[in-house]
């Protein structure tokens, strides 16, 4: 059975993109773009991993991840930070939230492969910058 990855972003190139990338690496993908439903959407349906934006309508990918990690049923899931926002403010707080990684945009295909595939097999720590890079 394909591993299951929710992609929460609302642009819809970078959905087009990475749903494009993990599909045809063999991963089902779900999105959601609504920050205000995202952690309903978690519940509802936890998948392997989440990929989810920092800038979202309605409410930040910080509060979501912070929902995430506050609930027993969910709090173990690996999460991706993915945002245009790089600045080290925003890495340490989903450092504190407890991301598993922290990517920002534009990405290269390959590093989006590398990390989810990581996340999932556990390897990924949380959300550190001297990160060494993964890539084949």
């Amino acid at each position: 059975m394909a591993k299951r990855v929710l992609l929460i972003e609302d642009e819809p190139n970078i959905i087009e993109a990475i749903s494009f990338i993990l599909s045809r690496d063999g991963w089902t993908v779900h999105t959601h773009s609504d920050g205000e439903t995202a952690a309903d959407r978690v519940r509802s349906l936890p998948p392997d991993v989440i990929i989810l934006d920092v800038m979202l309508p309605g409410r930040s990918g910080f509060d979501i991840l912070r929902d995430i990690r506050s609930d027993p049923a969910t709090q173990d899931l690996p999460v991706m930070m993915l945002t245009a926002r790089g600045q080290t403010k925003d890495r340490e707080l989903a450092e504190q939230l407890g991301a598993n990684h922290f990517m920002t945009k534009p990405f290269s295909n390959a590093e989006v492969l590398t990390h989810i595939r990581a996340l999932l097999a556990g390897a990924a720590t949380p959300c550190d910058p001297a990160e060494p890079n993964l890539e084949p």
